[in-house]
Order: C-alpha cells, then sequence, then structure tokens
C-alpha cells in the first residue's frame, strides 16, 4: 500500500494497477482472547469504507476502478451453493439501480481488469471468463463516497465459553489454508446464529444445483 501512497503525497500519478489486501476477514474464529468474527469483517469493513472515501476524494476518481473480492470462495455455507462469494465494483461508471445476474467468477474479474489495462490474458482461464461488462455503464456519476463508521464495537473479543472456541483454538492460522474449513465455518456460523444453530450442509455445484448430501452440520451439544 505505500508504494501506492508514496507517489500520491509527492504530487505524482498513481501505478496502473495496484493490489491492496484487507487481511481481517477470515477472521480468527472464536477463539478467546481474539476479536469476534463480527469485529474482524466490521473493521475490514471499515478499512474498505476509508479506501474508496480517500479515492473518490482524490484527482484520481475519475479514471479510477476498485474492485473488491475475497481472497477465493472459501467453501462457505450458502444456501445456494458454497463456492458463491461476493464481489464490488466501485468506480464512477459503476451500474447502480438493477440486477446484473450475469454468471460471474474471480476469472472474469481478472479479465475486466485486463481490459481496462490493455494486456493480454495471461492464461486460458481468464481468456474464456466472461468480464464484468455488465456492472458498468456509460452514464458516470462523480459522487464521492463519504465513509460511515460502524456502530458495532470493534474492540469486541471471543469469551472462553464462545461457541466453539476450543475448536477455534486449535487451528492453524499461522499460515493460509492450514484450516479445517467445515468446522472453522461453524464456529463462526454459531458465533452469529447461536450455539444452538446447526450450519446447512455446503452445496457444490456449477449453478448451485447440485444435490443436498443429506448432512447436516455437525452439533456441539
Amino acid at each position: 500500500m505505500e508504494e501506492g501512497v508514496r507517489p500520491v503525497r509527492e504530487g505524482r500519478g498513481l501505478p496502473s494497477f495496484e493490489r491492496v489486501r484487507l487481511p481481517n476477514d477470515p477472521t480468527s474464529g472464536t477463539k478467546a482472547g481474539m476479536p469476534t468474527p463480527q469485529a474482524y469483517v466490521t473493521d475490514n469493513d471499515w478499512a474498505l469504507g476509508q479506501l474508496v472515501d480517500a479515492v473518490s476524494h482524490s484527482r484520481f476518481w475519475k479514471s479510477a476502478a476498485i474492485f473488491v473480492t475475497e481472497d477465493d470462495a472459501r467453501n462457505g455455507p450458502d444456501h445456494v451453493d458454497a463456492h458463491r462469494t461476493i464481489s464490488q465494483v466501485i468506480s464512477l461508471y459503476t451500474r447502480t439501480g438493477r440486477i446484473d445476474s450475469t454468471f460471474y467468477s474471480t476469472a472474469s474479474m481478472v479479465r475486466r481488469i485486463e481490459l481496462l489495462l490493455g494486456l493480454s490474458p495471461m492464461t486460458r482461464f481468464d481468456a474464456y471468463a466472461t468480464p464484468v461488462v455488465n456492472s458498468f455503464t456509460a452514464r458516470p456519476d462523480a459522487a464521492a463516497y463519504d465513509a460511515i463508521k460502524p456502530s458495532y464495537d470493534l474492540t469486541a473479543v471471543n469469551a472462553v465459553d464462545s461457541p466453539m472456541a476450543g475448536v477455534s483454538a486449535r487451528q492453524n492460522l499461522t499460515k493460509e489454508d492450514q484450516i479445517d474449513e467445515r468446522t472453522f465455518n461453524e464456529a463462526i456460523w454459531k458465533s452469529v446464529r447461536g450455539a444452538k444453530s446447526v450450519m446447512p450442509a455446503p452445496k457444490h455445484g456449477l449453478y448451485g444445483s447440485a444435490p443436498d448430501d443429506g448432512q447436516q452440520g455437525p452439533d456441539d451439544d
């Protein structure tokens, strides 16, 4: 981030492409003494809001496009498909007030960025991906965005009796992709929905049509 901030401070331009990682969304599950999943996610959202606020109030806003997504579709429980994830497209040219039902993937976002930068596809995956096009309009809206500080307590931490706190404490959070995703997601689910709630069984299908495997989320009663 600093490499991108320095040119702005010095009155110079920005690089054509910058990658910013906001690391708090994965959370620490319900591990005692660590911020609650809600605090982690709220902090991440607050950071994103401040980033958009800064860009939209700068001279770079007229030519900027901010693409937001998770680092991967994290195999979390979803009522349609566990591969689904969120994404946002933020710019003067973002189309608002309508639903874009185009089937996009992470590679679709990469392909759209390549097109904006005038770059050729890097692999066959982004070459064949449907670029994010329908989320844009030719009618720009130059209004800036003012970040709103969340009301949730950013200092809230998990208690020793938080749902599945012991399971979360045994997870390896020192490096990416080392956790047991099923139990980690279940701990987060219970922290939000209640200790007695049952996480839905993940479904995996290209269009969310895969049959239910009949498994229910394990209950730790």
